[in-house]
């Protein structure tokens, strides 16, 4: 018996030993974020994201979120993670932090904040016109919304600007393709595509060359009076252009002059334009 106990009496002390080590700060299951408070979480985020470290700042202000849910600190955190994906150029979560915050808090003073953010992941994805312009669509979607819902707002300003060079970024690519269907001879087809940029794009720095193009193509196809009207409208309105220095040219050598018809597609856009009615 004396001898099964001496057997026992050191496996009765180890179990002690790791019993009395073993501990909250042990537990590889224990909450990093309990018993924290929100300002402690929150200056330890903001001096991650002062460091560079974004997507940690990021997440530990999500981490604000859920230890914290009904305080102001939480608020704070949801635009700061948001703010910090962005830096991060983690634009998925950057736009899902933005959104929730929109969602929870439409009418905030930092909600116009939270849609230019949503809006600036897109419009900072855009690639140049050879390539998909996906990214340009969606930026000029959020970019809207911004001017849309918060127009007096100093990001609405902002966005405007970004909303002419995503406009002309469009352009761009409609004009590429529509030179692409003019070398082709697919004149149709060419057309199409500048005529997009008359009635969709017309403010941007590609109508006069649009105008241009559609001369080219409908002489091209024999279709004189929407040859002159076009040139006739570049005139009228870019008479400085090289482009119509080019078009004029063109009517030269057919033995034509720009003349404007009225009842055409084209002098009808540029009316509604100036006019300020819709297409």
């Amino acid at each position: 018996m004396r001898r099964f106990m001496h057997r026992i009496a050191p496996i009765a002390m180890l179990t002690l030993i790791l019993v009395g080590c073993s501990g909250k700060d042990d537990d590889p299951f224990a909450d990093p974020y309990a018993g924290r408070s929100a300002a402690s979480i929150y200056a330890e985020a903001e001096g991650l994201l002062q460091e560079g470290d974004n997507i940690d700042a990021g997440e530990m202000m999500e981490e604000l979120e859920r230890v914290h849910p009904y305080s102001e600190w939480a608020k704070r955190a949801m635009v700061m993670s948001a703010y910090a994906y962005y830096q991060g150029t983690d634009f998925g979560r950057s736009r899902i932090a933005a959104q929730r915050f929109i969602d929870f808090f439409p009418s905030d003073a930092d909600a116009p904040y939270a849609q230019y953010l949503i809006a600036l992941s897109w419009y900072d994805q855009i690639v140049d016109v050879a390539r998909d312009q996906g990214a340009t669509r969606k930026a000029l979607q959020e970019l809207q919304k911004v001017v849309q819902r918060y127009p007096g707002s100093d990001y609405a300003r902002e966005a405007q600007l970004k909303i002419d060079l995503a406009n002309d970024q469009l352009a761009g690519k409609e004009m590429m393709i529509g030179r692409y269907y003019l070398g082709q001879a697919r004149y149709v087809a060419a057309i199409n595509r500048f005529k997009t940029v008359l009635t969709l794009y017309q403010t941007t720095s590609h109508t006069p060359e649009a105008l241009h193009r559609l001369t080219e193509a409908y002489l091209s196809l024999g279709i004189v009076d929407e040859a002159r009207t076009a040139a006739a409208v570049l005139g009228h309105n870019f008479p400085g252009s090289q482009w119509y220095q080019a078009g004029y040219a063109r009517m030269q050598g057919e033995g034509l002059a720009p003349w404007e018809n009225e009842e055409s597609w084209i002098s009808q856009a540029f009316r509604r334009v100036t006019t300020g009615s819709t297409l």
